[in-house]
């Protein structure tokens, strides 16, 4: 039996907004409905949807640091989704996360080597600084970096830190939520490579999650695809990709760019409207066939005509 590393079973979450009305409560906004999904230990489970599907909200859940509505969470066999704060000790040092934004998640004020060790001090650890100095050069950084702060070093590089720090406690599952959105498109495949270099040299089970589904391809062997609050398709990476089942899949396919195209001057909302408009035409044509076909299996066969209609009549007939 395959060894589960993180279980979510129906996970429901709801927003109220704020009253507008001294009679009525505010409206719910319905985040996530339902989502159920395995990620065996090991494996690399990618997410993907649009901004405002819940990709966030659910990766929130699975890190203990929000509570489902209704439904279950567990991480290595144990409950975590009715967990206080103080009983989630041992989640933080199993799972950790890399952010969006590296120069929102990094404290200004605190050197890289703080920044780093920030986990391991929470945790007890002493004599920090050759696991810094271990860390930095497992993403690329030279030891000299330690002494620096955020705001020296570029998005990529920052980014390598928050990667480092969330190495630190030595987790067995890293959660990505978008790491290379906010980076230069040079820059995206080098974090890219380093994360797919790193889950595959210290045997981790990778979550990533991003709204471009060719990103997703590059690093995971398993997607789900989000809408609404809800998993629409979910599956080996090259066949979502390669053979989407769901619209809205489709959609995202059609969306992400291509490099001869992108070459000869067509944006990506170019591309997704040709690719969408040569599907609708498509479709419509095997429908009219379709169509056709039925029709004609439905009609009568002509029956062939008598002898008397065929035989032509007497010369002399009125």
């Amino acid at each position: 039996m395959t060894d589960v590393a993180i279980s979510v079973r129906d996970v429901v979450r709801d927003y109220r907004r704020p009253r507008t009305s001294l009679t009525k409560p505010g409206s719910v906004v319905h985040a996530l409905r339902g989502v159920s999904f395995d990620v065996a230990r090991g494996q690399r489970f990618g997410i993907v949807g649009e901004s405002g599907c819940g990709k966030s909200t659910l990766l929130r859940i699975i890190a203990g640091l929000d509570q489902p509505t209704s439904g279950s969470v567990q991480v290595g066999g144990v409950e975590i989704s009715r967990l206080p704060e103080r009983r989630l000790r041992f989640l933080r040092a199993q799972l950790q996360l890399v952010f969006q934004d590296p120069m929102g998640s990094l404290d200004p004020r605190m050197r890289v080597r703080d920044i780093i060790a920030e986990p391991l001090v929470a945790q007890g650890h002493r004599d920090n600084i050759s696991r810094v100095h271990e860390l930095l050069d497992a993403v690329g950084l030279q030891p000299e970096a330690a002494d620096r702060f955020p705001h020296q070093f570029s998005g990529g590089q920052r980014q390598r830190i928050s990667i480092a720090r969330a190495l630190a406690p030595d987790p067995r599952i890293l959660v990505a939520d978008e790491p290379v959105s906010a980076l230069d498109v040079s820059v995206r495949a080098q974090v890219l490579n380093l994360l797919d270099e790193l889950v595959q040299r210290l045997s981790l089970t990778l979550v990533f999650v991003s709204h471009d589904l060719s990103v997703v391809r590059h690093v995971c062997d398993t997607v789900a695809v989000m809408s609404r609050g809800e998993i629409v398709e979910m599956g080996p990476i090259g066949d979502v990709y390669d053979t989407p089942a769901h619209p809205y899949s489709r959609q995202l396919v059609a969306a992400a760019p291509r490099l001869q195209a992108a070459l000869a001057g067509r944006t990506a909302a170019v591309l997704a409207a040709e690719t969408l408009a040569a599907r609708a035409l498509s479709s419509n044509a095997s429908s009219r066939n379709a169509v056709s076909r039925n029709a004609a299996d439905s009609d009568p066969k002509p029956t062939p005509p008598t002898p008397e209609q065929t035989t032509p009549p007497p010369k002399d007939a009125p």
